[in-house]
């Protein structure tokens, strides 16, 4: 097991019996990018009850991205369900409407205009009794998780490749780190090498106790020490690494990560007093940069 990816795309088809309407279902489910769960829901008209159930069967399956899931309902060529209208609504909207249009404030209704309105038009599969409809939801709901496994493939084929191109940044990282550290070991031989150039190019004829250098050289290599900084990358990778592992979400800790490594890169360029260590640094920070981004990918 590994990460899973927040984009995919899935379908699933199937067909109800006739005592439930003898109708093609078919779902199709994608997801993209998404900070936290978010799911859209289309469904056909009087098939309202499918939303929560939906829901609570998306947020069971996942836990971020923007989910969108169609349920798209066809009859076979020549099959038509029966239409009627329902007539004391009709009376209703009319008898309430009456004011209205008496005091000028609206026009009469139009025919057209009331075979619009929700509910006017009541076809035999809404007028379904509540056993039929309650059974028609299952499968329908059942087709909907088939969809969502589906998805939920899709999902962690992408994880697999995300988590190909972050296990190849964690070892840049190392790489990296490595380079620093060798360095860095080099720092107060280095910091003394500057301190006497200097001197030697600000006063050439004057000697200088050779002691008092070396404790110089010693005090800025320390203000310069980078050793903590180091040692947070390394353990932040070897995190990275863990992460890639789970089969969990690991996506907002990845995110999490991501903050620590870019702090601590710029931490390291921040003491750098050598010009290797500040290009290595620059390097962490393009580094860590390729992950925060592909971070963002996962769910």
């Amino acid at each position: 097991m590994t990460i899973s990816g927040m984009t995919g795309f899935a379908r699933a088809e199937g067909r109800l019996s006739e005592e439930l309407g003898a109708q093609r279902w078919l779902w199709e489910a994608k997801s993209v990018n998404g900070r936290g769960l978010d799911v859209k829901l289309r469904t056909p008209l009087g098939f309202d009850g499918l939303e929560q159930p939906a829901r609570s069967l998306a947020a069971r399956m996942f836990k971020r991205g923007s989910l969108q899931a169609s349920l798209t309902l066809t009859r076979d060529a020549g099959a038509s369900a029966a239409v009627e209208v329902d007539a004391a609504l009709i009376a209703r909207l009319l008898e309430a409407g009456a004011p209205h249009i008496k005091a000028g404030h609206v026009k009469k209704p139009r025919w057209d205009g009331m075979l619009s309105l929700r509910g006017v038009l009541v076809s035999e599969d809404s007028s379904l009794g509540e056993d039929a409809r309650a059974r028609a939801e299952a499968a329908l709901l059942a087709g909907l998780g088939t969809a969502f496994e589906g998805l939920a493939t899709a999902r962690a084929s992408e994880g697999r490749m995300l988590a190909t191109v972050l296990g190849e940044a964690a070892d840049r990282l190392d790489g990296l780190v490595a380079r620093a550290r060798a360095t860095a070991a080099a720092a107060p031989t280095a910091a003394l090498e500057r301190i006497k150039s200097r001197l030697s190019a600000l006063a050439p004829d004057v000697v200088f106790d050779q002691q008092r250098l070396a404790q110089e050289a010693a005090l800025a290599a320390m203000r310069a020490d980078v050793a903590e900084e180091l040692e947070r990358l390394a353990a932040h990778t070897t995190e990275l690494r863990i992460l890639l592992a789970t089969p969990e979400a690991a996506g907002r800790r990845l995110d999490f990560l991501g903050q620590e490594l870019t702090r601590e890169a710029n931490t390291l360029c921040s003491k750098s007093q050598d010009l290797e260590l500040t290009r290595i640094g620059l390097d962490l920070k393009a580094v860590v940069d390729q992950i925060k981004e592909q971070a963002a990918n996962v769910e």
